[in-house]
């Protein structure tokens, strides 16, 4: 039986913890670090899981899941580093930390892999992205699959690719809400009651997003199905195309890209 330690207990912390156990996983098996009284008392108390502190959690784990804030991960990692031992497994959910930072923290070859995770691991369809560290092999990474695979899908990638899943899955949720709520705001403006048009984009959205999933068709393909020549669809993607609507995102997810490769230098 192997014992997994949350270091960080905010919403994706908690979000992992309650995957975990939805997965099937037991709660004896599982580890909080968190500095908060309140907060430990309510996981401990919404879970009935062990809520200890950081080295503690650090110190009693086979595999430390570091959820913290960016900014925190230097302060975690000189606080646990001790307490971390040859043949533990650190998986860090920090946006932007290289796995050379935690490795340059940690105890020499201790194994670690870096994740981009995404907001939908909140109803369990996440997509989280994973990139082994120097000291990280396939046994490695296949525990943090298992991991992460308790709240959606998981992709291997090489680090050098993080900056662009970041700018592409981790960055992407906002970008498609960004996209529903234009769409309910053209359908008040159209003259639909906003509930309606909530009900209308939000359906349109999962039945669309289900598609792409389950027939494995092109989306390109999938477009030309909807859009009849000289029709409603082929009117309102003219208009697209002439605001510049597909450059827009171009750029967009190259300005994401270029921020977390900022990020990622910084620290």
């Amino acid at each position: 039986m192997s014992t997994t330690a949350i270091i960080g207990a905010g919403v994706m912390g908690e979000t992992l913890l309650s995957g975990l156990l939805r997965s099937g996983r037991p709660v004896a098996e599982l580890l909080v670090g968190e500095k908060r009284v309140e907060r430990a008392r309510e996981l401990e108390e919404r879970y009935a899981v062990s809520v200890v502190s950081n080295v503690e959690a650090a110190q009693r784990s086979d595999v430390v899941a570091l959820v913290v804030k960016p900014q925190d991960m230097g302060a975690v990692l000189e606080e646990i580093g001790p307490a971390v031992r040859p043949g533990q497994l650190v998986v860090s959910l920090a946006a932007g930390i290289t796995t050379a930072f935690l490795e340059s923290r940690l105890p020499e070859g201790v194994p670690v892999v870096r994740v981009m995770p995404n907001t939908p691991a909140l109803v369990d369809e996440g997509m989280a992205a994973i990139a082994p560290g120097s000291h990280c092999d396939d046994e490695h990474l296949a525990v943090a699959e298992a991991l992460l695979g308790s709240t959606g899908r998981v992709l291997r990638v090489p680090e050098r690719q993080m900056d662009a899943v970041t700018a592409i899955s981790g960055t992407g949720p906002a970008y498609v809400f960004f996209v529903v709520e234009s769409m309910i705001e053209a359908g008040v403006h159209l003259g639909l009651p906003r509930a309606t048009a909530t009900e209308l984009v939000v359906q349109t959205l999962v039945g669309s997003a289900k598609m792409l999933r389950e027939t494995g068709t092109h989306p390109v393909v999938l477009r030309e199905q909807v859009t009849s020549p000289g029709g409603t669809t082929a009117a309102a993607l003219r208009e697209l195309e002439v605001h510049k609507v597909r450059a827009a995102f171009l750029a967009a997810m190259e300005a994401a890209r270029n921020r977390s490769a900022e990020l990622a230098e910084g620290s």
